[in-house]
């Protein structure tokens, strides 16, 4: 199911994604990343580069005081072993209970009956964000009125396309930056997770912090392609890219839907 509404692109000026990138920088938010095996380290990294501190325990007696102590928390459902499914409602609980952002990435929810089941139990815990593809979604809602009850309790939702689509109350932005050899790199999506995460703790307005957010990793995803020879080493152009994206950068890339 996707995000299809009347076109209503909020105006996102590159002064002001610029602007929350310099408050990453600045403030240095700490973000606990529950995530798949395949992406922690390149979420780590991503994270660092951006200027955000990542952590990532999962062990039951640690998590709560990780997740109460952050900025903000990301649930990533990669790889959803035992240890995950215990660890995530301790996590997300601590969270909520320190009033940080979570952000819940539901990562092939589309692929198996039971990811899909714990991820609608996750989404009734009313998180601030959902980052998801268009196919994790129609996995996930059956109607149009589902996505609406959420958004009216404040939850944002970030779906990722051709076309990116934010939307929250009152919000909907509409965003068409990126490069398909970000998809030839495992984990950029995941790793893109942790970057509106990062972004949320900083910004009250969750809509505004995912486009802000989703635009400087898509901006400097096409920046690095554009400077790699293939996916070995985009990964290392995209952390470099991440670590000095100028302003002028991000006024001479962004596109809006």
């Amino acid at each position: 199911m996707s995000l299809s509404i009347a076109a209503s692109t909020q105006d996102l000026s590159p002064e002001t994604v610029f602007s929350l990138l310099e408050r990453v920088r600045s403030k240095r938010p700490r973000v606990h990343a529950i995530t798949n095996t395949v992406a922690q380290g390149f979420t780590a990294n991503v994270l660092l580069a951006l200027g955000a501190v990542p952590s990532m325990t999962i062990a039951p007696e640690e998590v709560q005081s990780f997740a109460a102590s952050a900025d903000a928390l990301l649930i990533n459902l990669g790889t959803l072993d035992n240890s995950r499914r215990l660890t995530i409602p301790i996590a997300i609980d601590a969270a909520k209970e320190a009033g940080r952002p979570v952000a819940i990435d539901p990562v092939f929810a589309d692929r198996s009956p039971q990811r899909c089941a714990y991820a609608k139990e996750l989404l009734q815990t009313r998180p601030s964000l959902v980052r998801a593809n268009e196919t994790e979604m129609a996995a996930l809602f059956d109607t149009r009125a589902d996505v609406d009850a959420l958004i009216s309790e404040g939850t944002v939702f970030a779906v990722t396309g051709e076309e990116d689509q934010i939307e929250g109350r009152g919000d909907d932005y509409r965003l068409r930056n990126g490069h398909p050899l970000l998809a030839r790199v495992t984990a950029t999506g995941c790793a893109g997770g942790a970057v509106l995460a990062a972004f949320a703790s900083v910004e009250p307005d969750t809509a505004l912090a995912a486009a802000s957010g989703l635009s400087v990793f898509n901006i400097a995803g096409e920046i690095a392609a554009s400077r790699s020879g293939g996916p070995g080493s985009l990964v290392a152009e995209l952390l470099d890219t991440l670590y000095s994206l100028t302003a002028r950068d991000i006024e001479s890339r962004l596109q809006m839907g």
